[in-house]
């Protein structure tokens, strides 16, 4: 995996978001973002905001995440992949993780690392979104530590945000073993808000 700029990536987000709306218009617009997609949802939602209805972070890469800056201190960046143990309790998940040949499982790369310092510090500066919606997700996580993380969701959302904590799941909530009452969560708070955003469109009574 090379990823020189994340910005760039933010930016094919926005043009494939672009056509969908093209496609269906009129239909509100929500981005999720897992992990180091946490980052860049964080960064689509910085700069195109007023286009979503809701932004949801599972394990966002954002906030004092300090793993860059101590791979950049080294000489040489480690081969030290992920263990499939550390992404689910399911151990179906982290067996067809390791199986995926799509998966990188080498050392990150040095442009790699630095675009994450960048991208990182870029968003802390940026900080807060406004109104729009945010829903975070976290657990467990040796990949993601929750404590960073939070310090960047409560940047972004300024304090605004709904969350949920899973005691004992793993980096992936979506595939855990409680991905039930995951999805339950993340389908309850999207109901909320496009609820909310039909009442606030809806003519008023008698009119």
């Amino acid at each position: 995996m090379l990823i020189e700029d994340f910005e760039e990536v933010v930016t094919d987000v926005h043009a494939v978001a672009r056509r969908l709306r093209e496609e269906h218009p009129g239909l509100p617009l929500v981005v999720i973002g897992h992990s180091m997609g946490g980052l860049i949802a964080a960064r689509y939602a910085q700069r195109y905001g007023e286009s979503l209805a809701a932004l949801v972070l599972s394990a966002p890469v954002i906030g004092d995440w300090e793993l860059p800056r101590r791979l950049l201190a080294l000489d040489e960046i480690p081969r030290t992949p992920v263990s499939p143990a550390a992404l689910s309790r399911d151990r179906a998940v982290g067996a067809a993780y390791a199986a995926d040949p799509l998966v990188w499982h080498g050392p990150m790369k040095r442009p790699t690392v630095e675009a994450f310092a960048h991208t990182l510090d870029t968003a802390a500066e940026e900080g807060a979104t406004g109104p729009l919606p945010l829903l975070w997700l976290h657990d467990d996580d040796r990949l993601v530590p929750l404590p960073g993380s939070r310090v960047g969701v409560e940047r972004l959302s300024g304090g605004r945000h709904t969350e949920r904590v899973f005691p004992g799941a793993r980096h992936e909530v979506f595939n855990e073993t409680c991905k039930a009452e995951a999805f339950e969560t993340l389908t309850r708070f999207l109901d909320g808000v496009l609820a909310g955003r039909a009442a606030a469109t809806r003519p008023p009574s008698g009119l």
